[in-house]
């Protein structure tokens, strides 16, 4: 459950700045995470999975634009969106995190924060995004 928190805050702080002046994300993140939790645990992987996320935007963005057919990222809903995101970057990312576990967390936050709809949404383009991780992750 410390780790579902932590992807929580994670999708609380990528949805803010989408909106919000990208030149401060460092100092609002330790603020945001300092005001959120006491667990070190829960700041610690909360912020990784941010600055991951932030730092491969545009890869993730081009890997969900792949898999999105007929779908618009930035027409998106923003919460979808930047589940997806932090989702994408534990995909590619996180060989400690199996596929499986990734895209259930996503899908039960998607459920908590979105809809039913968006929930079947993100299962679909994650699970298409990881397939095609699966021959990157056997090869390295």
């Amino acid at each position: 459950m410390k780790r579902r928190k932590a992807r929580e805050y994670a999708l609380q702080f990528l949805f803010q700045s989408d909106f919000g002046d990208k030149d401060h994300r460092k100092n609002n993140l330790n603020q945001f995470l300092s005001d959120k939790d006491k667990d070190p645990e829960v700041r610690k992987f909360a912020s990784e999975i941010i600055d991951g996320t932030l730092s491969m935007l545009d890869e993730i963005d081009s890997a969900i634009k792949k898999a999105a057919e007929n779908w618009v990222l930035e027409r998106m809903a923003a919460v979808d969106r930047n589940i997806l995101r932090f989702a994408v970057y534990e995909l590619l990312q996180r060989k400690d995190i199996p596929p499986a576990v990734t895209i259930n967390e996503a899908i039960e936050i998607a459920k908590k924060y979105s809809t039913l709809e968006s929930a079947s949404f993100i299962n679909g383009i994650l699970d298409k995004i990881a397939q095609k991780a699966k021959p990157k992750q056997k090869a390295k």
